[in-house]
């Protein structure tokens, strides 16, 4: 019996101390009730997704332009190849 005494104990304060540094942290119960978690959890995911869009968009940018630099800098030098095997005799 004392156990359970114990662990109720244990329990109650625990809550006791969440719901006091939840008060602390984010403002009397009125305050916190404001605005569901959810709605700040939806636009915080939105947002979150729309910095993972922009760094996808902007890797894939500056690979395309890498690419077409590394193709443009191999064809002038296969143009330079071509004449220079051109005017050897």
């Amino acid at each position: 019996m004392s156990v359970n005494r114990d662990v109720i104990l244990l329990e109650s304060t625990t809550a006791h101390r969440q719901r006091l540094r939840g008060a602390f942290l984010f403002g009397e119960l009125d305050d916190r009730r404001t605005v569901s978690d959810n709605v700040k959890r939806l636009v915080g995911s939105v947002i979150l997704a729309a910095v993972i869009c922009v760094i996808c968009i902007g890797v894939s940018f500056v690979g395309n332009l890498l690419a077409e630099q590394a193709a443009a800098k191999e064809a002038q030098l296969q143009e330079q190849q071509q004449q220079i095997e051109g005017q050897e005799p």
